[in-house]
């Protein structure tokens, strides 16, 4: 079975209180959506504490245009990528030229080339890695891409896959957009970067022994609009449904016996939950769907609440944190939603 070699992230250097981003907040929105009182303690149930940003918490209050926040998206989804790829490749202790593949996930920006030919050329890594740019999976992409380079190296057991995962949300924040959604995205979503290597059957492992065993993904149907973007002139514009805790608490349980049940396997031989967060709610959710009793999703909780949340990167982090702060010997499951309205599964054998 394919492995995982080693993960890395990036604490961006504008890390900033979620106290500061609620007064700011708070300012840009209160002209023009009377509702930024009633509400503004969303900022404070999210259990957020610090956030993740890629620039100063001033840059989100001054009147930029798309082509201004994309361009800043690419620059720093190249500047952050290479330096996770050069962390991640210096913990694996290999060199680059052996690298075989590179997935890039993203969301958050628009670039073409593709972000991963960039990193190809920057880095001058081989010029015939086989390269898989993924877009639009949103928070769901970090599982995804991890379903992907398991594919990948399943296919190749001499594969070295590079998963990369860029998510710059507070890029997308259109100043002017005075929805209740935006508002709630403010309370939200930041910025992660993450860079992770999975190897095929001929290499060898080092401790720990963390093996991709199976991936589910998942559409349902008629929820097309439950999240996603709405496309419009000055950029993104977050969408997304109050109800999507009430979705997840009626569809997951049913979702993870299923997959489980076809790897012979039930809910309580998971040992590591390795959880997308979404929000707090959305916490509550996972929690009160499969009625566990000890603290599970105590890494995705602290993840969050030390990052926010980063889109499909905050996932990476949260198995980052299981990598490097201990796990217990078993399986693993990693799992998060996303706009479709999708659910993606990996299922992790894990080893200290």
């Amino acid at each position: 079975m394919p492995h995982i070699a080693a993960i890395s992230k990036i604490d961006l250097p504008d890390k900033v209180d979620q106290q500061q981003v609620k007064k700011q907040a708070r300012e840009i929105f209160l002209a023009n959506f009377p509702q930024a009182d009633r509400l503004i303690q969303a900022f404070d149930n999210t259990g957020i504490v610090t956030r993740n940003f890629a620039k100063p918490i001033s840059y989100y209050a001054e009147n930029t245009t798309f082509k201004q926040r994309n361009d800043d998206y690419i620059k720093l989804s190249l500047q952050y990528s290479v330096e996770a790829i050069e962390t991640v490749i210096a913990k694996a202790g290999i060199s680059k030229a052996q690298i075989t593949d590179i997935i890039f996930i993203s969301t958050t920006g628009l670039a073409t080339p593709s972000i991963d030919a960039l990193i190809i050329d920057r880095m001058q890594l081989d010029p015939h890695i086989n390269r898989t740019p993924v877009w639009g999976l949103g928070c769901a992409g970090g599982v995804s891409g991890m379903a992907k380079a398991n594919i990948a190296a399943k296919a190749n057991p001499d594969a070295v896959v590079l998963l990369v995962a860029v998510e710059l949300c507070s890029l997308t924040l259109i100043k002017n957009d005075y929805s209740k959604s935006n508002f709630i995205g403010s309370s939200l979503f930041s910025d992660g970067i993450a860079a992770c290597l999975i190897k095929g059957d001929n290499h060898e492992y080092v401790a720990p022994k963390v093996e991709i065993k199976a991936a589910s993904s998942k559409l349902y149907y008629n929820s097309l609009d439950v999240m996603g973007w709405d496309f419009g002139e000055e950029g993104f514009k977050v969408v997304f449904s109050k109800d999507i805790p009430t979705f997840i608490h009626r569809n997951i349980r049913h979702d993870i016996d299923d997959f489980l049940a076809k790897q012979g396997l039930q809910l309580s031989d998971i040992k590591n939950f390795i959880f997308h967060p979404g929000g707090k709610k959305v916490l509550d959710a996972y929690a009160d769907a499969l009625g566990i009793e000890s603290d599970f999703l105590k890494n995705t909780r602290e993840v969050m609440n030390n990052n926010g949340n980063m889109s499909s990167v905050t996932v990476l982090y949260v198995l980052e944190r299981f990598m490097t702060d201990g796990f217990t010997d078993g399986y693993g499951l990693m799992l998060a939603m996303g706009p479709g309205f999708s659910s993606e599964m990996v299922l992790l054998d894990m080893k200290n």
